[in-house]
């Protein structure tokens, strides 16, 4: 099986676009990554196309017609907030699996204006009620509580997630929001659910994010050896068996074993790792996937905090793009997104939010409904 890279990767910015559609966002973001791989959509064997409050309209097709229609294959993602991750992952596969040299993943989404986002239930499963409130604030809530309870996190501690993470996003020229947020601001700010305030909560906006997956012989006969992003790792999995009448949601398992997983398949651990994107939905997630990806022991997460070592600068930066926080939770495009931002820093090419030296990176976005995905990746080799 063949090793498979990142080829070329584009995302666009961010924001607020009333007056364009679906394909449009998407379209640009592709032809951004086929231009930094140097190829055309003729060039493309694949498209697999993340978009999860669009799925039904054919997104993948959609973009076709935008930059080229080709006659290849399309496949259109839904998989919660990992569509993105899953959208990537299916032409890693297919790279993988030899069955192509060059295809396209794209994530895009129109989320702008949205309302509070629940936990996607269906009639006759939803878990309303037994647990409280499945609705997203109220779920990470209640984990955030219980690892206050465990380990005496503080709500100050909490919201030091928000006042580093809308640092970052000062450096980042593609994130939502480009403020700073003391820590006054922080907590003083509407609470949407204890302990997150509205600036503990993850952006609806609308985004588009784009890869191109090449296999090791697609990336010597283009001679983008210096350019290519290696994926060490890629793993996608969901929820084991839980009690339906559990006292608490689990937004911790699934991540804890695609990490366990990734490890294995990279042949690397989180020490190894230079910089981390991780899925910041709401600012007592970010504390609780410290510990799930093992970047420290459980209850050591407020240390980390402390000392400041998930900063830039630090031992392991963490979210260095702004993280959904503050760049940005376009849901269809945050994995690629993701992926863009950690490949940016292992080329060198993050400008003022650089993080030195960077080799290995990885990248991580739940989905509660649950899915998790993550992805490895390790800096060109010249």
């Amino acid at each position: 099986m063949s090793d498979v890279y990142i080829g070329g990767i584009d995302m666009l910015a961010f924001g607020k676009y009333p007056e364009r559609s679906v394909e449009s966002l998407g379209g640009e973001a592709a032809l951004g990554a086929l231009d930094d791989a140097g190829l055309s959509i003729r060039d493309v064997q694949a498209l697999y196309a993340g978009s999860l409050m669009q799925a039904s309209a054919n997104p993948g097709q959609r973009i076709l017609k935008e930059i080229g229609q080709t006659g290849i294959p399309v496949v259109n993602c839904a998989n919660a907030c990992a569509t993105g991750a899953t959208a990537f992952r299916e032409g890693w596969t297919a790279v993988k699996a030899g069955l192509y040299d060059a295809v396209l993943a794209v994530g895009v989404e129109k989320l702008a204006g949205a309302g509070m986002l629940g936990g996607g239930g269906s009639k006759g499963i939803s878990s309303e009620g037994l647990l409280g409130s499945d609705s997203m604030p109220c779920v990470f809530a209640e984990a955030g509580m219980e690892h206050a309870r465990q380990y005496g996190t503080t709500f100050e501690q909490f919201a030091m997630i928000s006042v580093k993470n809308h640092h970052h996003s000062t450096m980042n020229p593609k994130a939502r929001y480009r403020m700073e947020t003391p820590l006054e601001e922080v907590m003083n700010a509407e609470m949407i659910s204890y302990p997150n305030t509205k600036l503990m909560c993850s952006v609806n906006v609308d985004g588009a994010a784009a890869a191109v997956i090449l296999s090791e012989k697609k990336v010597k006969e283009l001679g983008l050896s210096s350019r290519a992003v290696k994926v060490r790792a890629s793993v996608l999995m969901t929820d084991p068996y839980t009690p339906r009448d559990q006292v608490m949601p689990d937004v911790n398992t699934c991540t804890r074993n695609a990490a366990s997983a990734a490890w294995e398949m990279a042949g690397v651990g989180p020490t190894d790792l230079d910089l981390v994107e991780l899925h910041d939905c709401f600012a007592t997630a970010e504390v609780l996937h410290y510990e799930n990806l093992g970047l420290c022991a459980d209850g050591d997460a407020p240390k980390l905090i402390d000392d400041r070592d998930t900063w830039l600068g630090g031992r392991i930066p963490v979210n260095v793009s702004g993280g959904l926080l503050s760049k940005g939770h376009p849901i269809g495009a945050t994995g690629i997104a993701n992926l863009y931002e950690v490949s940016t820093h292992l080329r060198g090419d993050a400008g003022e939010r650089q993080v030195e030296g960077a080799r290995l990176g990885l990248t991580h976005v739940i989905g509660l409904g649950t899915c998790c995905g993550i992805h490895v990746l390790e800096a060109p080799s010249s």
